[in-house]
């Protein structure tokens, strides 16, 4: 029996990472959303592109949420999209309302599910998604990291004139202007860019990451990102459907980790088949401490508005 991925939201973001999915040939794909009729389109649009692309993955596209039952991975994307001059801590009571009746379908059909939230403000929306399916932690995971560091590795290859592949990158704490991109551990070639680039350039890249999505929005003028947050979903459900014991960095709900307890913040974590396998704690510097508090303190302040 193939894998089920539910996507609850069929938009740009959702139908990319769906098509991903297929791409790769990791599962079944059930995409959801309250337009009547849009999710079917693009499911049969997906499925009739199978005997071209070579995959064996069947779309279902539905208005409700029966045809989600028994997922492997459940990844929420509903919500409202950031438009110009919007900052995430504005969409936070319209998408609380949104992520919480999803979850509340979601947690229903698909009880052992790995719920990964894309919805913004993130950190906020992972712990709604936490606290009304009453799943574990390990279970509840929020896509933040791996696109914030995409982001970064992308400028950092941009500004070196190398491949991206040589380049790797770690952004932790939460999902907005508070990120904490850590340029001793990111690397070209293995060697960090704090040794290959000068300091207004690092400057550059780090203030570029944390701007990367509303670049994004102000060039779209209407709309937001959805390709980078499309890859960044599948990567993290393919090391969860394989099994990779993939370590990236990831929303994940602390409990002491970092000094930080009952809020969601972006860490390295070790993903598998159970979800959340294992929190990485790496040493920070002064500095680079009192940048991650200072975004534990925008997060917790954001958290502390819901009534969850």
């Amino acid at each position: 029996m193939r894998r089920k991925v539910s996507i609850i939201g069929a938009g740009h973001v959702g139908a990319s990472a769906a098509e991903r999915i297929a791409m790769r040939r990791l599962a079944d794909v059930v995409l959801v959303d309250i337009i009547e009729g849009m999710p079917q389109g693009k499911a049969l649009d997906l499925n009739e592109a199978a005997p071209v692309d070579g995959y064996d993955a069947r779309f279902i596209g539905s208005n409700g949420y029966e045809e989600t039952a028994g997922s492997d991975v459940v990844v929420i994307t509903s919500g409202l999209p950031r438009k110009p001059g919007m900052s995430r801590d504005d969409l936070l009571q319209k998408n609380f309302e949104i992520v919480r009746s999803v979850t509340q379908q979601v947690a229903r059909h698909s009880p052992k599910a790995v719920l990964i939230v894309v919805s913004n403000p993130l950190d906020a929306m992972a712990y709604t998604a936490l606290k009304t399916s009453g799943f574990p932690r390990e279970r509840v995971l929020g896509m933040a990291g791996v696109l914030d560091s995409a982001r970064m590795r992308f400028f950092i290859a941009e500004e070196m004139g190398v491949s991206v592949e040589n380049t790797s990158a770690f952004v932790l704490g939460g999902h907005g202007d508070s990120m904490v991109p850590l340029p001793r551990y990111s690397t070209v070639a293995g060697i960090p860019i704090t040794d290959l680039l000068p300091r207004e350039a690092i400057d550059r890249i780090v203030q570029r990451t944390r701007d990367g999505g509303i670049e994004v929005v102000n060039l779209l003028k209407s709309g937001s990102a959805y390709y980078a947050p499309a890859s960044s979903i599948v990567q993290m459900t393919e090391a969860i459907l394989l099994d990779r014991h993939m370590i990236l960095p990831c929303a994940a709900y602390l409990q002491g980790e970092y000094g930080y307890r009952d809020i969601f913040m972006g860490v390295p974590v070790r993903l598998g088949a159970a979800g959340l396998e294992k929190i990485i704690e790496i040493k920070l510097a002064d500095d680079e401490k009192a940048a991650l508090d200072r975004s534990a303190d925008a997060v917790r302040e954001l958290a502390g508005k819901l009534k969850v």
